[in-house]
């Protein structure tokens, strides 16, 4: 699920906007007197939302409002977006996106009604339920901007046949994984202690745990480049001395997930680090010769403990030139209600919502032990898996060097000191 090169047309179109960016207070826009009876909204093509459009009637008829939906591509809906919000049109009311992708520009492009008042004021529908990560990235200055409907974060997957044969422990810190992974290398001709992404620009996401384990950060809190410190130094290092010494023979350096799953799933490798939500490609017995071995487990412990991402992959907003507003919020409470959480989330798309994940009900259609990996992980993450910023493919390039760097041997430190300064420019450039 990329936006890509659509993703930087949606920039450009709105560079113009930029600097003068205001959020809208979520008072303007019609409210039940005054706004529309039609509620129109624009939806990406997910299983979700196959979900919840099968549910509309119930919500026309609860609320006698005629929902429109408008359901599109990922690049349609960027192009979508690109056009009428920019334009500040009025024809999009509800609008999901996604915010690691578009959050900070669509907030300082003032695309966004700010929801804080709403959301704090719903009672029952409980805000105070959503986890804390997702949370923090459908927040932008302080100001709640979007409600997160769909995560996903940092998972251990592990081949428990070979950690049987080996006499070992499922990791539970990055100590704990370097000596597994050497081990089941040791043990096991041609088979790799552990595979990950190695791509620059793909390895980014899941080398921000490691990162944040160590007790790094993209950035620090004067909003300066954090890549050269001493932890991110040895959160570079821990990740490419894992790859370089234990991982494939001959590590490429152009792996992304559908690389490194395969050579986990073709029984090729002892761990692999990645997504939780692409659990089925190494566990469905269809897709992987292993999956009967496959096992799940929380993001190991590192220096400052045990830090995953857990984003908001999707979350719903209110556009800020809606004259509907009143009625765009009640949609977005009923879409992510308790009851409506619980129901897609047995439909197999993992929430945002503990009571959720707490529900015997909720966790039902996922693997037991990926469940309560999932939980802790939910518990303990950290809500972004790359830096928050404007240009986020030329930033996932530019903090991505030293991880190559280190997985090919070289000069890791040296590599950070030189992404620091670049994405301190580029920092600076969006300022």
């Amino acid at each position: 699920m990329k936006f890509g090169s659509a993703k930087r047309v949606v920039a450009l179109a709105a560079a113009a906007l930029l600097s003068a960016g205001v959020l809208t207070a979520c008072s303007s826009g019609g409210g039940d007197d005054g706004g529309s009876k039609t509620l129109n909204v624009t939806l990406a093509n997910h299983v979700w939302t196959d979900v919840i459009t099968k549910k509309i009637k119930e919500f026309e008829e609860d609320s006698g409002l005629t929902v429109e939906i408008n359901q599109l591509s990922e690049d349609q809906l960027v192009d979508n977006y690109k056009v009428k919000l920019n334009a500040g049109s009025s024809d999009v009311d509800v609008m999901m996106y996604r915010p690691l992708q578009v959050g900070k520009l669509f907030g300082q492009s003032g695309y966004f009604a700010d929801i804080t008042d709403r959301v704090n004021d719903a009672g029952d529908w409980n805000w105070d339920d959503f986890q804390a990560g997702p949370v923090g990235l459908t927040t932008y200055e302080d100001m709640v901007v979007g409600v997160p409907m769909i995560t996903e974060n940092e998972m251990l997957y592990y081949r428990k046949d070979l950690l049987e044969k080996s006499g070992l422990e499922v990791p539970k810190t990055m100590d704990d994984l370097m000596n597994a992974a050497k081990t089941i290398k040791e043990d096991n001709d041609g088979v790799a202690g552990i595979v990950m992404r190695s791509q620059a620009s793909a390895a980014v996401t899941q080398f921000s745990g490691f990162l944040y384990s160590f007790g790094g950060t993209w950035e620090d809190d004067s909003g300066n480049s954090a890549i050269g410190s001493d932890e991110a130094k040895e959160a570079y290092a821990f990740y490419g001395k894992l790859l370089h010494d234990y991982g494939p023979d001959q590590i490429s350096t152009d792996m992304s997930w559908p690389e490194a799953a395969a050579i986990f799933a073709q029984g090729d490798a002892g761990f692999w680090i990645d997504a939780s939500s692409l659990y089925e490609n190494v566990y469905d017995p269809e897709k992987s010769k292993v999956g009967d071995q496959v096992g799940f487990a929380p993001f190991p412990e590192g220096p400052a403990g045990s830090k995953p991402y857990n984003v908001a992959a999707w979350a719903l907003g209110i556009n800020a030139a809606s004259q509907n507003q009143d009625n765009a919020w009640k949609f977005i409470k009923w879409a992510t209600s308790p009851e409506m959480t619980l129901e897609i989330q047995k439909e197999g798309v993992p929430s945002a919502r503990t009571s959720v994940w707490e529900n015997p009900e909720g966790t039902s259609n996922f693997p037991e032990e990926l469940a309560k990996a999932i939980q802790v992980n939910g518990e303990n993450g950290v809500g972004n898996d790359r830096p928050l910023v404007i240009g986020v493919a030329e930033a996932r390039e530019i903090v991505g060097a030293p991880i190559v760097e280190a997985i090919t041997g070289g000069d890791s430190d040296a590599a950070a000191d030189e992404a620091n300064q670049k994405f301190q420019d580029l920092l600076d450039s969006e300022k």
